[in-house]
């Protein structure tokens, strides 16, 4: 009967705990004689936004050759760090170098992009793509103009 007993207030304390507290506050409740605590889950909720100032870069025109920099920066919009993990461009001739330290919420990081126009004559369209623990994993930003011989 003790077993029986003990067994169900286990299933009443599932119960509570795991319905009615969808919104994350710290709530405690009498059930017979024990304390039943759910804790705060808004921290694990917490995350960072990579908004970007200038998504995108238009270098206009340059001589084949010349090599063109641009810095990309982004403000973390959310309420957790966020940390890049891989920044790639999508050729050879572009090469991005960024903040490599978690950037806190209401801070700015930077992704700085170099394009070689050696051997790129026309028009150019070179994208880096950025990911991150924040909101969204994914984003890009892209460097553009048209290389002339």
């Amino acid at each position: 009967m003790i077993l029986k007993n003990i067994l169900l207030a286990f299933a009443v304390v599932g119960l509570i705990a795991g319905c009615g507290n969808q919104n994350g506050t710290n709530t405690n409740q009498q059930v017979g004689d024990s304390v039943v605590s759910s804790t705060d889950t808004t921290a694990s909720q917490q995350q960072g936004l990579v908004e970007f100032e200038e998504p995108v870069f238009d270098f206009g025109k340059v001589k084949e050759g010349v090599v063109v920099e641009h810095v990309f920066k982004f403000k973390n919009a959310g309420t957790a760090p966020v940390i890049l993990s891989q920044v790639s461009a999508s050729c050879g001739c572009t090469t991005p170098d960024f903040t490599k330290e978690p950037v806190l919420p209401g801070k700015i990081g930077e992704i700085k992009v170099s394009f070689n126009s050696l051997g790129q004559v026309g028009t150019q369209q070179k994208i880096v793509t950025v990911s991150s623990n924040a909101e969204n994993r994914v984003t890009t930003v892209q460097i553009k103009g048209v290389v002339e011989k």
